[in-house]
């Protein structure tokens, strides 16, 4: 295809690549995706008008300029030229999935992996059709090693993202349920996962496991991999302490090395165990390990700790799904602390199992004995009556309303929901 090599060369040779013509300086490659609300198309005039190299595009009634270039679908064509790159590399790339802690995992394993590599990882969780291509573009010849992230939330799309990362190691933090509406099963979501496994056997590549993960290891049986967990595998640990951060004991051939992270939760473990493993079988020093994961403050939203003039929060307000909250919810009873407060936010995205996991969830909370909760977004309606414990508000604005109404002091507080609760929005209220 001489259009992609054309652009490739353009590309080698300085060009910056944008998919927002808002950001379109003099020679840039404008390549114009399509959205729901938006075609890029619309703006290749603007692009050449702001001094764009190549305006790629995907409809002939905007092919008015010289740099307009028009391919067949403007999308296929920016994952296409990111292969193209991936492969021109030539480095290795650790592609990492899952339900719940692959943005952590991602970032404990960049921190890892920077002691001894000159390492480049996904931003944020630009983890999708568009970010992950994005993400393969923003290396260059003097990276060492790449690490993306891959997220779905339909049939299929793990195996499509791999195709363009063709990763050499692989992680898989864990299968859960979440995005059930997009995946239709929990079959399903398992199937999808398991396609970075498949893909990393295609390279004749090595997966990083949990080895006290059942499912992991059921999965991933008869590829050359790397477990982890408490005992008997390539590397060991235990939790030490979970308040108010985990704190592991590493098991070396030296013995015992205690990591002592900035990371609420035990769940957090695996996260970091999984770290952990590659800078092991990547040869990087333990103390180097210790470093860098001790230095990684968790931050967007996901199990922040936050102390303000009145309270102490746990913010966790980036997502939410019945394992996460689960694990959560639990983790927060087990911690040593007076006037706990949970403020939860709904589940979205559940389908059919939406009611059955948000009365779980408040049976969970029953258990742990919590004096109070705050339980907001209409999945929780329904249910609410039935507890004494528990305060309902349809939405976040009316809970800051209350919140504005009575002031809360000296509460030791979690804070957890789905994206689009924005629960964030609360903390300056606490």
């Amino acid at each position: 295809m001489k259009e992609l090599e054309s652009i490739y060369n353009s590309f080698l040779a300085g060009s910056q690549i944008t998919t927002d013509s808002r950001e379109v300086k003099t020679g840039d490659i404008f390549i114009a995706l399509k959205g729901e609300n938006h075609n890029g198309n619309t703006f290749a005039e603007k692009a050449v008008a702001q001094g764009a190299k190549h305006v790629v595009i995907d409809e002939a009634a905007y092919n008015t300029a010289p740099q307009c270039v028009l391919v067949p679908d403007t999308l296929r064509f920016l994952q296409q030229l990111a292969n193209h790159h991936r492969r021109k590399l030539n480095i290795p790339i650790l592609g990492i999935t899952g339900t719940n802690g692959k943005t952590t995992t991602k970032e404990l394993c960049h921190a890892v992996l920077s002691q001894k590599y000159n390492t480049v990882a996904t931003k944020g969780n630009l983890n999708n059709h568009i970010g992950v291509p994005l993400t393969l573009l923003s290396m260059d010849a003097s990276t060492e090693f790449g690490i993306v992230e891959m997220g779905a939330n339909h049939p299929g799309e793990i195996k499509e993202l791999c195709k363009i990362v063709e990763p050499d190691y692989g992680i898989i933090t864990n299968i859960g349920y979440a995005h059930l509406e997009g995946f239709g099963s929990y079959e399903n979501i398992i199937q999808t996962k398991r396609a970075l496994y498949e893909s990393v056997k295609e390279k004749s590549g090595i997966l990083f496991v949990n080895g006290e993960d059942k499912l992991l290891c059921q999965l991933s049986e008869g590829q050359k991999r790397y477990t982890y967990g408490i005992d008997g595998h390539f590397t060991n640990g235990e939790i030490v302490q979970t308040t108010p951060y985990l704190v592991y004991a590493l098991k070396t051939h030296h013995g015992q090395l205690y990591i002592r992270t900035k990371l609420i939760g035990g769940y957090n473990f695996d996260n970091a165990m999984a770290a952990t493993t590659v800078g092991t079988y990547f040869n990087i020093d333990p103390l180097q390990i210790q470093a860098a994961i001790e230095a990684y403050t968790p931050s967007n939203l996901r199990s922040q700790l936050l102390k303000t003039e009145r309270n102490t929060i746990i913010l966790d307000a980036y997502n939410a799904n019945p394992s996460s909250m689960q694990v959560a919810i639990s983790n927060f009873g087990e911690m040593k602390a007076d006037n706990k407060l949970l403020i939860i936010g709904e589940m979205r995205e559940l389908g059919a199992i939406s009611e059955e996991s948000h009365k779980n969830i408040v049976e969970l909370m029953k258990k742990n004995n919590f004096p109070r909760v705050f339980l907001v977004g209409s999945s929780f309606e329904s249910i609410t009556n039935n507890y004494t414990f528990t305060r309902y508000f349809p939405d976040t604005d009316t809970l800051i309303e209350y919140l504005k109404a009575n002031e809360i002091r000296h509460a030791f507080i979690l804070i957890k929901g789905s994206r689009g609760n924005k629960l964030e929005r609360i903390t300056e209220y606490l």
